[in-house]
């Protein structure tokens, strides 16, 4: 079963919000401790020292001085509350003899049971039971009062460690106060980004999957400026290039099975009306004639679109050469001489250069010279004349195939370069045609980088006009 991104976004989020929950809980809270004793003892022992350099070292030289002992006790407790900490006098052999509680304590209580004045791991401070005087886990801080480098005593001062950590614990309120609210601020970005991608994402995969099973009608209609946007508009593209496709496909195989069709029927039919001896046999090479035609017709078609199928711009490669276009001209306009004299039509060519070499593939442009040609001659009334022209212009030569025939409809100019089209004014006249040949005189010249235009009015004629480059003086004729 396919999850969708959406799932998998809200699960991510939940993996990471609890994965922040618990790297709080324990690593953050164990570094938070640790880090909150650690600044504790170095404020402990900052007050410690300026105890010491105040008070603490005369009164253990006066040994309990009662002048001094008011004085120093009023200062104990001024740190205790200030401190929230306990603050003990111990001597060398490691009594207390003052507190900052201002408590008598008895000799075995004033007594430290196991002293010793270096503290675990050689630190200056400790956690713990401090030597069994406490009863829980406690913060003490044990640094020594000297005098003439001499140890006089200790001062030690301790502080529960659960006020430490309910210190600890009022900071990660904090954190988690801070990420419930990066939780909110994140969901709110999660759904702006479901509203701005998510949502546009799935209309592309609806879109992409009707697409995939040949609908083609279905449009995006995402108006946007960024890659979404973009990949929209191509989607949309594309799909109305393939819808495009699709329908040029279904008409391509709907015209040639008419133009098949027709001429398959004709033939059946002539062949049967001889074979069960309707036609008779004196008229039977007249109607041979007719079949044999249509069978023309039939190879014509077939050739054209053969020929259409190898004008793929990725697979056809164009054998160029420079050759004299004026010689191509005037050996294509040759093979047209028994039917220009059999309708009375004469080809006049007009050549700017006694010769203009282009550099093309020659055999595809005497195809399209022949089309053009056979286009003009089918459209043309006897005793007219067709001119072919060659002009020369920058580093093109430009030719010109102009007839006095019966002219293009304006509403048909665009149009006569689809394949199978076919105008209403060329249908009763144009029996052999296929409709294919201006769509590969189009395809010819597309796949040579040049242009070709037509002019045309109704009742006076038609001008196709394509471009050639110029040979250069580098490139030897063939």
């Amino acid at each position: 079963m396919r999850l969708s991104l959406n799932p998998k976004f809200l699960f991510a989020y939940l993996l990471f919000a609890l994965s922040s929950f618990l790297c709080i809980s324990t690593v953050t809270s164990h570094l938070m401790l640790k880090n909150t004793v650690e600044q504790k003892a170095n404020a402990f022992y900052q007050e410690g020292l300026y105890l010491s350099d105040q008070y603490v070292e005369n009164y253990f030289e006066g040994q309990r001085d009662p002048q001094m002992y008011p004085t120093l006790q009023s200062h104990l407790s001024s740190l205790d509350v200030y401190l929230n900490a306990s603050i003990w006098l111990i001597n060398k052999e490691g009594t207390i003899i003052a507190n900052s509680s201002n408590s008598a304590l008895s000799e075995e209580a004033a007594a430290i049971p196991n002293f010793n004045s270096v503290l675990p791991g050689g630190k200056y401070y400790m956690v713990g039971d401090f030597f069994h005087m406490f009863e829980e886990d406690t913060l003490s801080v044990l640094l020594p009062v000297s005098h003439d480098y001499h140890v006089r005593g200790y001062i030690a001062i301790h502080t529960p460690m659960s006020v430490l950590i309910q210190e600890k614990e009022g900071y990660l309120l904090s954190f988690y106060i801070t990420l419930i609210l990066l939780m909110v601020i994140g969901l709110v970005y999660a759904a702006a980004n479901w509203l701005l991608i998510g949502l546009p994402l799935r209309r592309l995969r609806k879109a992409a999957g009707e697409y995939a099973v040949g609908n083609f009608s279905v449009p995006i209609n995402m108006k946007r400026e960024d890659e979404l946007g973009f990949l929209a508009y191509t989607m949309d593209f594309m799909a109305q290039s393939l819808k495009d496709c699709d329908e040029d496909q279904r008409k391509l195989i709907s015209n040639v099975s008419h133009d098949f069709r027709s001429p398959l029927t004709s033939i059946k039919g002539y062949i049967e009306a001889i074979l069960d001896g309707t036609i008779p046999y004196e008229m039977q090479e007249k109607y041979l004639h007719t079949v044999l035609r249509e069978t023309e017709r039939l190879t014509k078609l077939t050739s054209d679109l053969l020929t259409l199928n190898s004008m793929d711009p990725k697979q056809n490669r164009l054998r160029k050469s420079s050759f004299d276009i004026n010689a191509v001209i005037k050996d294509t306009a040759a093979a047209f001489e028994g039917i220009c004299i059999s309708r009375h039509i004469s080809i006049d060519l007009l050549f700017c250069d006694w010769s203009s070499y282009v550099y093309a593939d020659m055999g595809k442009i005497q195809q399209v010279l022949y089309n053009l040609i056979d286009n003009a001659i089918k459209f043309s009334p006897q005793d007219s004349v067709i001119t072919i022209e060659t002009t020369a212009k920058f580093e093109k030569i430009f030719v010109s195939v102009r007839d006095a025939g019966i002219g293009i409809p304006r509403e048909s100019l665009k149009k006569i370069w689809e394949r199978f089209y076919k105008t209403d004014l060329s249908r009763g006249k144009d029996k052999r045609g296929t409709g294919l040949g201006l769509a590969i005189v189009k395809e010819i010249i597309q796949l040579h980088d040049e242009n070709i235009n037509v002019i045309s009015t109704e009742g006076v004629g038609t001008e196709f006009i394509f471009s050639l480059s110029r040979a250069s003086e580098e490139t030897p004729p063939e």
